[in-house]
């Protein structure tokens, strides 16, 4: 219960940022404490605890999403182009909570991989197994996220996307 309650608040911000809905969240954090409970004899201490939870949830929580049937936008790979990752900042003005909150107002599929990548530190190859896509739409939705924050924080900031 000591476990449970240092770490229930956390988590559930970590769960109620992918599912967005605090029924879900909350189903969602019930089932990842009773895996991580399951599993406490496979932590190993090579991270914190609460990374080590932290991860427990979020796949619980990937684990909902798939289980709604996320539908993922269609991408023709034939017009993918390779993307540059390192070429992407945000306004120096802009604060954590405004690209927080950016992220927070993308759909589906683009909010679970800027997540994912940008506030989870997941890369590619593992978001692409995580949501049963190729690494190349993991780059694609990631860098149409990233296009998106970008219009998002522009507007917040002057009121136009232009």
């Amino acid at each position: 219960m000591a476990l449970y309650r240092q770490y229930c608040d956390g988590m559930f911000i970590v769960a109620h940022r992918y599912l967005k809905d605090a029924a879900a969240a909350e189903d969602a954090l019930q089932d990842a404490f009773v895996k991580a409970f399951q599993k406490l004899h496979q932590y190993k201490g090579d991270v914190t605890f609460g990374s080590w939870l932290k991860r427990i949830v979020v796949n619980t929580c990937l684990d909902a999403i798939k289980a709604r049937k996320m539908e993922l936008v269609d991408i023709n790979e034939e017009t993918m182009s390779l993307v540059n990752e390192d070429d992407w900042e945000v306004p120096d003005e802009s604060t954590v909570q405004e690209v927080v909150s950016a992220i927070e107002g993308l759909s589906d599929p683009y909010r679970v991989v800027a997540q994912l990548f940008l506030l989870e530190g997941y890369d590619h190859q593992e978001i692409s197994q995580v949501l049963d896509i190729s690494e190349s739409a993991s780059r694609t939705y990631l860098h149409r996220a990233k296009k998106q924050i970008k219009e998002q924080l522009k507007y917040d900031r002057h009121g136009t996307g232009y």
